[in-house]
Formats: C-alpha cells, structure tokens, sequence
C-alpha cells in the first residue's frame, strides 16, 4: 500500500525556484537606479515613519530625499 502525498510533495511555487538571469537583471537595473539617484534614503523612510500616528505626519518621501 503507497502512502498518502505529503504537503511536502507538492511543486514548487513560482517563487520557490530561483531564476538565476531574473534575479541578476533585477540587481543591474536596482544598480542603475541607484546611481541615477532614484531613490529614497533611509534617514528620509525613517524620518516619515516616525512621523506616523502623531498630529502632524509628513507625506511619503520621493525620491533622492
């Protein structure tokens, strides 16, 4: 008698399995964007969340902030 499927037998998602190409072109055009100044620094993100829940929040940061 064969035993019943396992969750574990199941095929992987299409997030389980790593694109090689994929994850490399990410990283070239997140490189790109980066020394083009499209994005937005850590101190302006931190500056904004901390903003939240009081009387005054800021709006998003954009980028180069």
């Amino acid at each position: 008698m064969s035993e019943p499927p396992h969750e574990l037998d199941e095929e992987p998602g299409v997030f389980d399995v790593e694109d090689a190409a994929a994850l490399e072109a990410s990283d070239q055009r997140a490189l790109a964007d980066f020394e083009a100044g499209r994005f937005v620094s850590h101190e302006a993100v931190m500056r904004w969340v901390a903003s939240w829940g009081t009387h005054n929040p800021l709006p998003p940061p954009k980028c180069g902030d």
